[in-house]
């Protein structure tokens, strides 16, 4: 396995020419259960634009950060998709190293935090008692589960936990409910992008997360501005922006007519545990995702014991996949008894069995095996090219 400094030389050299609006996945952890030496806990890294989204906190998250080519202090946002342990027990003390490794900005924006009800109250006693002080301001947003996620045994109600145990210069955050005409927990949507949450099922509420940019104007038609009359420059910003323009001759142009279709946004969505998921808006808000991160925990073998624990297998994973036709499959949260590619020994489980499972659902399409410090690059989508050009 190579070093820290081998690992950070070869991300350098990988991201130096890494371009505006890039979107990229770094897997930090694909374990299940506990870290190990072969496979991290549970934790990925959405990379889009230079900011970083963190999504779940297994132990050993920190360090696994450290070993990567990301920085720690550009997580702006992060995501608990369940209260397991081997998700979040590694988020007080990322939060604790981010603060040493900050300097006091009262103007700094607070690192935003969401997750399941109870989230606040773990992470504001577990900072009160260990008598930690952050020198950024955070705010956790907590989703409020329905009871048809969750075996009825297990389910806990911790609404109570958002009356008044935090004190008021504790967290502060908004309590998310679902709303029952979508299907699904509004996160934040603004003039780029829509991010929400969804319900799954586990053996303790568990959350998806769905990432979508909103399309893009389409690119202007070069030729159809020339016939027009309209001279490169500022009159093709405007249009663009999708803004009507005059010209000197009193001629009126709208930008339906020299723009192209608009370009699709991308779409990633990425799933906590689960073994299903109540109702149908998983698939809904899933669909066309260009790139889909679901749980395969244990092979399709031992289906009946991953439905058990509430997990998912390969067989599993893909037709889920199949149904929401999302593009493109990568599975993770492997059971430490598969080892990555490479590193299996003798007894140890094929981890390429996995990979024969889901594409086999799948009829052949490709299916990624993510492994810890994996980055994958979600490219940006492109619209017509002929005759067409950006403004100047």
């Amino acid at each position: 396995m190579p070093d820290v400094q081998q690992l950070k030389n070869l991300s350098s050299r990988r991201h130096s020419s890494t371009p505006r609006m890039s979107m990229e996945i770094t897997f930090l952890g694909t374990g299940s259960a506990y870290p190990s030496p072969t496979r991290g806990a549970s934790a990925l890294v959405l990379r889009r634009d230079g900011e970083c989204w963190l999504f779940d906190c297994g132990e050993g998250t920190q360090t696994q950060l450290m070993r990567s080519h990301l920085r720690a202090g550009r997580i702006t946002k992060i995501f608990i998709t369940h209260l397991h342990g081997d998700h979040f027990f590694g988020l007080p003390g990322l939060l604790c190293t981010i603060s040493l490794q900050s300097s006091p900005d009262p103007n700094k924006p607070p690192v935003d935090i969401y997750g399941p009800l109870g989230l606040r109250s773990f992470l504001w006693r577990s900072l009160e008692l260990s008598h930690s002080q952050l020198l950024f301001p955070y705010a956790v947003h907590e989703l409020v589960p329905t009871r048809d996620q969750c075996p009825a045994e297990e389910f806990r109600d911790f609404s109570h936990l958002d009356r008044g145990e935090v004190p008021p210069q504790g967290p502060g955050g908004r309590i998310l409910r679902l709303d029952p005409g979508e299907g699904s927990y509004l996160l934040e949507e603004d003039e780029q992008l829509v991010l929400r949450a969804f319900r799954l099922f586990h053996r303790v509420p568990s959350f998806g997360f769905v990432l979508e940019e909103k399309p893009r104007p389409g690119r202007l038609n070069v030729q159809k501005l020339k016939d027009l009359g309209v001279q490169p420059g500022p009159l093709y910003g405007k249009l663009k922006g999708g803004a009507a323009v005059v010209l000197e001759n009193g001629v009126r142009i709208s930008p339906s007519e020299v723009l192209e279709e608009p370009i699709p946004g991308r779409k990633v969505c990425i799933l906590g545990d689960c073994s299903g998921a109540p109702g149908d808006e998983a698939p809904r808000l899933c669909r066309d995702a260009d790139l889909l991160v679901h749980e395969a925990t244990l092979d399709d073998t031992q289906q009946e014991k991953a439905r058990e624990h509430g997990h998912s297998t390969p067989g599993m994973a893909s037709g889920f996949a199949r149904l929401c036709r999302a593009r493109r499959l990568v599975l993770t949260h492997f059971s430490q008894r598969y080892k990555p590619a490479g590193q299996a020994g003798e007894g140890d489980a094929d981890v390429a069995e996995l990979r024969r499972q889901a594409e086999s659902v799948l009829g052949g399409q490709e299916v990624t095996l993510a492994e810890d410090f994996m980055t994958i690059e979600i490219p940006m989508k492109k619209g017509k090219t002929a005759a067409l050009a950006s403004p100047e």
